[in-house]
């Protein structure tokens, strides 16, 4: 069978436990090569299928740490100059360039690829808030009001790097190995009712945050239209998109701590809210439910969230998605797979399986 036909059959073909995600993390803040991620989310290029992969890395751009980065990705010329004009317009415009990328022949199509290292003009305004809400307000503009322009990462001091292709590819393309990071999360995608496209890979990104996914939302209309309502707009034609709206909404927004998030996303069964033995506690789940209806996520999921000080790996209430977990001094790992710890982590002290919507928490200490 020609090496064409395969390759169909491999994409048109279904996994539904597909899509591989992998996170390392220094607690201590330490920055590390990203060849660590490389290696360990290629460990598990059986879940993928070539339709995406990518990466995020924490710590990347020291050097220009005090600047919101957004990475862009262009499908035609026209389009970078009119979101140029935009980006003009709202900041100053600090540096840019076209992000380093590496040549790899089996990548066939690939969008035109350029970072902004931006300030905001009003420097009286000294509300990180407010120049957050700046920010997402700017990126779902362009998402939404420029053809062809997509803002793919938008944080300070990190950056999203994705693609369609395998994960060994992508890593090579964007020359992961050449950033140093002190958090690290890597996937790589078997799409399975969405499209496989640049803009739809992996992580998923705004402001600081970052999402890698394993697993199918199912109730992505009724959190898409949540979102909707307090200002985030899914542009990117995938239903991990969401995920990443809902913790900025939650936790920067409306200040929960990630205990309660993960109440609310991966909310106890009522028949298990009802056998809570503590009266109050049962109240305040209960009134989480009331409250959070619309950003329960609902169907099977493992997901590793990400933000300058904070690492969250997160999986459904009935674990119906693997998540794995290991230490080692200051680094912790998070993974699809054990061997994807285990390779880049010889003698772990400690490897455990977290249950079913329990979050692992890491915070950097620095």
């Amino acid at each position: 069978m020609e090496y064409e036909q395969i390759k169909a059959q491999e994409r048109n073909s279904r996994v539904l436990s597909g899509c591989g995600i992998s996170g390392v993390v220094n607690k201590k803040g330490n920055v590390f090569s990203g060849e660590k991620i490389l290696t360990s989310i290629c460990t598990m290029k059986e879940r993928g299928n070539g339709l995406g992969a990518g990466y995020a890395g924490y710590g990347i751009y020291p050097e220009m740490k005090d600047y919101w980065c957004f990475h862009m990705m262009y499908d035609e010329v026209d389009a970078k100059v009119l979101v140029e004009e935009f980006l003009e317009a709202r900041f100053i415009i600090v540096h840019k360039e076209n992000i380093p990328t590496k040549k790899v022949n089996t990548l066939k199509y690939v969008p035109f690829l350029y970072r902004y290292f931006l300030e905001i003009k009003e420097k009286d305004n000294k509300d990180l808030f407010l120049q957050e809400e700046y920010i997402i307000e700017t990126v779902m503009k362009i998402n939404t009001s420029f053809k062809g322009a997509y803002v793919f990462s938008s944080g300070k001091n990190m950056g999203i790097f994705k693609g369609v292709g395998h994960p060994d590819e992508i890593g090579e393309f964007f020359r992961i190995y050449d950033y140093k990071g002190y958090i690290w999360t890597a996937h790589n995608r078997f799409p399975t009712n969405t499209v496989g496209w640049w803009g739809g890979a992996h992580p998923f990104g705004i402001l600081d945050w970052s999402v890698v996914h394993n697993g199918e939302i199912s109730s992505y209309g009724i959190n898409r239209r949540y979102l909707e309502n307090a200002g985030y707009y899914c542009t990117l034609f995938t239903d991990t998109e969401v995920i990443t709206y809902l913790f900025d909404l939650l936790n920067r927004k409306h200040q929960l701590d990630f205990d309660v998030i993960g109440n609310i996303l991966s909310a106890p069964f009522w028949e298990k809210i009802e056998m809570e033995k503590v009266e109050e506690k049962k109240e305040f789940l209960k009134t989480l439910r009331i409250i959070y209806a619309s950003a329960l996520i609902n169907g099977p999921f493992a997901i590793i969230v990400a933000k300058s000080d904070t690492v969250i790996g997160l999986n459904d209430r009935l674990k119906l998605r693997p998540l794995v977990a290991g230490k080692k001094g200051d680094f912790v790992y998070l993974a699809s797979e054990e061997s994807a710890i285990r390779y880049i982590c010889q003698q772990p002290e400690n490897i455990w399986m977290p249950e079913a919507g329990e979050p692992v928490l890491i915070r950097i200490e620095n």
